[in-house]
């Protein structure tokens, strides 16, 4: 098994992943204290090897390096208690969409009868894909990962999916092209060879945001990464070399179930604790004004 070896620098750390052809995570390695960690068992061998071969090349020493001494940091601000109204875990997938209800049904029957696309078609697809990439994370909930759907953050923008579990914390954006072909390069996303789209760029800006909101009230580093779920589509081709999105079709998620080693159970129960609440996404657009 040939795997792509990429550095990762945030947050205090520098690791070495060790990845499949698609972007999944096998394994890391800590470049600073030479520990390596396999998140798949059946590419033990092939991790090691690879990230000790990377290890040996790497001119920068391996050895354990003091911390210089930081000022002691402010706590964080506290929430209000979470209240029935405030809490983001009753949402379902879709839940933004679904509150807007939707076009009219004047407008939905004016659309069928001229046979043309219209806002329904926007917006039933959008649902269909948000409801249909929803029940495969809701999965991942028995391999000890939480998840939160529709979070309302500033400038009437949602994050469809957030899933918070031992391998951090993912912000999912979810697109649906029934019947597409969809290309995925490092910046854009062409559909059937069409115009490219910003996904992969917007990915990234949103979860730099989420990690922004969750920082401030966890008050410890809180690695987000950002993921492009696409469903419906007939073929989807990853050519992006930075690997900076992950980028699935929705039956495929379930390869972030077995990552670990980046949050502990206490700060999953944090930073879920701070993430189901309305209240820290609402607080942190009024700081943004």
């Amino acid at each position: 098994m040939e795997l792509k070896v990429t550095r990762w620098k945030r947050y205090g750390h520098d690791r070495l992943y060790a990845n499949l052809p698609d972007g999944t995570a096998v394994g890391w390695a800590d470049v600073k204290t030479g520990d390596i960690t396999v998140l798949a068992a059946e590419y033990r061998d092939d991790v090691i090897t690879v990230l000790k071969d990377h290890l040996r090349n790497n001119p920068e020493p391996v050895l354990p390096q003091r911390m210089p001494k930081t000022p002691e940091a402010e706590a964080p601000p506290l929430l209000p208690p979470l209240t029935a109204a405030d809490d983001l875990s009753a949402n379902r997938p879709g839940q933004s969409l679904l509150d807007k209800s939707g076009p009219s049904l004047i407008k939905r029957v004016v659309s069928q009868l001229l046979r043309r696309p219209a806002e329904w078609d926007s917006w039933r697809k959008g649902l269909e894909g948000e409801q249909r990439a929803g029940a495969e994370l809701n999965r991942l909930e028995q391999h000890g990962w939480r998840v939160l759907h529709s979070i309302l953050l500033a400038d009437k923008v949602d994050v469809d999916h957030l899933l918070i579990g031992p391998g951090g914390v993912f912000s999912i954006n979810t697109k649906h092209h029934h019947k597409r072909a969809v290309w995925v390069g490092d910046d854009s996303v062409k559909v059937d060879h069409g115009k490219p789209t910003p996904y992969a760029r917007k990915s990234r800006a949103e979860a730099k945001r989420v990690a922004r909101v969750l920082e401030r009230f966890c008050g410890f580093p809180v690695p987000v990464e950002p993921v492009l779920v696409f469903v419906g589509v007939t073929d989807l081709k990853v050519v992006a070399t930075q690997l900076s999105v992950r980028v699935y079709r929705e039956r495929e998620v379930s390869a972030l179930a077995p990552l670990s080693g980046v949050l502990t159970a206490e700060q999953i129960e944090q930073v879920y604790g701070v993430a189901r609440h309305r209240q820290a996404w609402s607080q942190a657009a009024l700081r943004a004004t």
